[in-house]
């Protein structure tokens, strides 16, 4: 018995070595041209718009921009190499501390000043204080390569969103040209539109009312990338999905559903969390949006939300910006 329990055990680890490549040694994809452009914006008009799981209609009253993709990591890295050469940013440790202070540990990679949040002493509220937030770490995830203070892409990973980057770096690059991050309303909006259906609901995904495989990139939605790095998967080209069939070596052809939102936004849902810019005081997380490449379809709900600290960061977290 303890024989057949131990061949099943390797059996089990087997499969599942087999199904995933860890995201630190995936090999970089061929490049994928998916035609978008990632330093296009729309227009999202004044107006109201069915929110949250009840579709409860809520009103934004001006005009606002949103990109139309994910900061890639050729965008980031072109924004980390001027801000080092201007002295916006610099090359270091940074300590975080959390748990009201309680824990903390040192992180090295590209850090910046912050000023700090408003603090109003609420049960689960963590101060953040003024001084230097790690924007990215350095570690093996991170589809960047390093020469001093110069920072390049990763070949096939040049229009992929950009990922392991916190809160604070993702703040840091919105402000950098003079943008911010979208508030949670103004991300909703943005991903689902106005429209309702007979029965007064909103659109639960960005493109519709139901969601297949060629629709995102989510855990196990059989996409090129989980053929090639098994269930795992990994990111996508931003603007992947939007109608286009793509042929790579090795691949049959892989059909994509053009899964713009109704003002022709892409990755509204899958792909990366995409972090927003509300400052809850009465909490001690910022908040992501979206659902990614390592969730189930029912986290790729316009209304879901994912909460965690400011200086998290992850293969699957990402961001966009938002313009007045």
């Amino acid at each position: 018995m303890k024989k057949l329990i131990f061949s099943l055990l390797l059996l089990t680890l087997f499969v599942a070595a087999c199904q995933a490549t860890p995201l630190n040694e995936q090999e970089p994809p061929p490049y994928i041209d998916t035609g978008i452009d990632a330093e296009s914006w729309v227009t999202i008009p004044a107006g109201a718009f069915p929110h949250g799981q009840e579709s409860h209609m809520t009103d934004i009253d001006y005009d606002y921009e949103m990109m139309v993709t994910d900061v890639t990591v050729e965008q980031y890295a072109k924004f980390l190499n001027e801000a080092l050469a201007s002295g916006g940013a610099t090359i270091g440790e940074v300590e975080i501390f959390a748990d009201r202070g309680d824990i903390s540990w040192t992180v090295e990679g590209v850090k910046g000043y912050y000023p700090g949040d408003p603090f109003d002493g609420y049960k689960h509220e963590e101060e953040v204080l003024p001084g230097d937030k790690i924007y990215i770490p350095f570690e093996d995830a991170l589809r960047l390569s390093r020469d001093g203070e110069i920072f390049t892409a990763i070949a096939g990973y040049e229009n992929h969103p950009m990922t392991m980057v916190t809160w604070f770096g993702a703040n840091a690059y919105c402000e950098y040209y003079g943008y911010r991050l979208p508030l949670e309303l103004e991300w909703e909006k943005a991903a689902r539109g106005t429209g309702v259906n007979e029965n007064g609901d909103g659109l639960p995904f960005p493109w519709g009312y139901e969601i297949h495989g060629h629709n995102a990139n989510f855990y196990a939605s059989t996409d090129i990338f989980e053929e090639m790095y098994g269930k795992l998967g990994s990111t996508s080209p931003v603007g992947f999905y939007n109608g286009k069939t793509y042929s790579i070596e090795g691949y049959e052809d892989y059909e994509t559903i053009d899964s713009a939102s109704p003002y022709g936004l892409y990755d509204m849902a899958g792909n990366v969390w995409q972090w927003v810019g509300d400052d809850h005081h009465d909490q001690h997380y910022r908040i992501l949006r979206g659902g990614s490449f390592f969730t189930y379809e029912v986290d790729l709900r316009v209304w879901k939300e994912n909460g965690v600290a400011p200086y998290h960061y992850d293969p699957d977290v990402g961001f966009r910006c938002a313009s007045d």
